[in-house]
């Protein structure tokens, strides 16, 4: 059975990764003589798994995404933490000057590239101008948000928002000054089924949703603004304000991260193809699976598919991590028998989750 989604795979969709790495390591616990199966996407939270030396085998249907993962590994392994960060786009800003070094790092780094890969890379190298973690389809769609939140909220309050505060007083910050009827409005007019398919995620993706998807996700969105520290949520801090800062990075940016995951880059394995075509090529068994939210692209009868190839390659004790947004997944019914669901974990990773679009984290894991 055909399991992937009937979408356009030819563009990077995703230049950052959207799903919390931080809930996602404490869920899959990865560690040295672990082998994780991993969504590439872009390769953010694949290399946020090597941390403590597991080998990660990240896998995507899309090779535009998966030279988004080759081209994080590769630049990694050759430059130190700050380079990293201006190459990427996370310093150094819009000048010519950090443009002419992004286009030197990358003169360095793209011999080490496949040729698929260098060839993909070659063929966008705007996409060095200001670092091509700003690319993706979805951190476009963000950049058209931010435009128009200016209407509504101006520079200074977007501010104002990801300032240090305790939870009171972004209580009170967000009912009396954020959440206005202009704020709504807007809300529901971008983040609806009709804008978010075309200008952040494919309108296939939403074949299988059904009801309000902005309400769902505004409830959330409150929720991160209230409940989470804002000042150190860095998905929230790019949709706002269009890049992360020194303290609110994703895990693999961090000072504290990212020589440990340099150290271990070479564990980091990239593969095409569906993960359920992945899973029955495998001979090796894996301990884990981050699965991002795939299951929300999948008619139920596909899910059992896939799920049945995963559980087929999973060790006794692997665990299976994985996202809900807009359409309710778990294990399906014929093989509950064979997983053991660990809610209370999950619920309370999910509690602290900053990419609040999604609406449950679920944790499975193999008798």
């Amino acid at each position: 059975m055909n399991t992937t989604p009937c979408a356009n795979f030819d563009f990077v969709r995703y230049a950052n990764a959207w799903e919390d790495a931080d809930i996602l390591v404490e869920a899959l616990k990865p560690s040295a003589g672990k082998r994780i199966l991993s969504i590439g996407a872009a390769g953010d939270n694949s290399l946020a798994l090597l941390r403590d030396g597991a080998t990660i085998v990240a896998v995507d249907i899309s090779p535009a995404q998966l030279a988004c993962v080759e081209l994080r590994r590769e630049a990694m392994r050759e430059l130190e933490r700050e380079d990293f960060l201006k190459f990427i786009g996370v310093l150094g800003g819009h000048t010519i000057a950090a443009e002419n070094e992004r286009h030197g790092i990358y003169e360095n780094v793209c011999s080490r590239l496949s040729a698929k890969t260098q060839e993909f890379w070659d063929a966008r190298r705007y996409a060095f101008e200001s670092g091509f973690m700003h690319d993706g389809k979805f951190e476009g769609y963000f950049a058209y948000f931010r435009w128009v939140l200016l209407l509504v909220h101006g520079r200074r309050r977007v501010l104002e928002l990801l300032e240090p505060r305790n939870k009171e007083e972004r209580e009170r910050f967000y009912a009396e000054r954020w959440d206005c009827w202009r704020w709504r409005l807007l809300f529901h007019a971008f983040f609806g089924r009709f804008v978010m398919g075309r200008l952040g995620r494919d309108p296939e993706f939403f074949r299988q949703v059904q009801g309000s998807v902005a309400s769902r996700i505004l409830e959330r969105a409150r929720y991160a603004l209230t409940e989470l520290d804002t000042s150190k949520n860095p998905y929230l801090r790019y949709i706002l304000t269009g890049n992360y800062c020194a303290t609110a990075l994703p895990y693999y940016l961090r000072e504290e991260n990212y020589e440990r995951i340099r150290a271990n880059v070479d564990n980091l394995q990239i593969v095409q193809g569906s993960v359920d075509e992945v899973a029955r090529a495998d001979s090796e068994g894996f301990d884990g699976f981050n699965l991002s939210d795939i299951f929300e692209y999948l008619t139920p009868l596909q899910c059992r598919e896939v799920y049945a190839a995963l559980l087929d390659c999973a060790k006794p004790k692997a665990r299976l991590a994985y996202w809900n947004m807009l359409v309710p997944r778990e294990c399906p019914e014929e093989f509950r028998e064979r997983i053991v669901s660990r809610d209370d974990n999950a619920q309370t990773l999910f509690a602290r989750d900053r990419a609040f679009f999604y609406s449950r984290f679920i944790i499975e894991e193999v008798v």
